[in-house]
């Protein structure tokens, strides 16, 4: 499996969440923080279609969750 990347930033709890939840289960993810990056916030908002919600989770097939919750990822990934 390619890399993962999350669009997020640090105050954000669902981004906490999956971050731990990706690392929990060895999942390897690039971490892009919107907060600090414009161009990376709007790509996010790119993206999910508009939605300004995070995270933003491109999956290396090209698929986007937006706030996945756990289950929604390990269905993702494959855990």
């Amino acid at each position: 499996m390619g890399e993962i990347v999350l669009y997020g930033a640090d105050w954000c709890g669902d981004c906490r969440r999956a971050k731990a939840w990706l690392r929990e289960h060895e999942v390897p993810f690039t971490e892009v923080d919107v907060e600090r990056d414009d161009v990376a916030r709007d790509r996010a908002v790119e993206l999910a279609g508009g939605r300004k919600n995070i995270p933003v989770i491109v999956l290396p097939d090209g698929a986007v969750l937006v706030e996945p919750t756990n289950v929604q990822l390990a269905e993702a990934v494959r855990v």
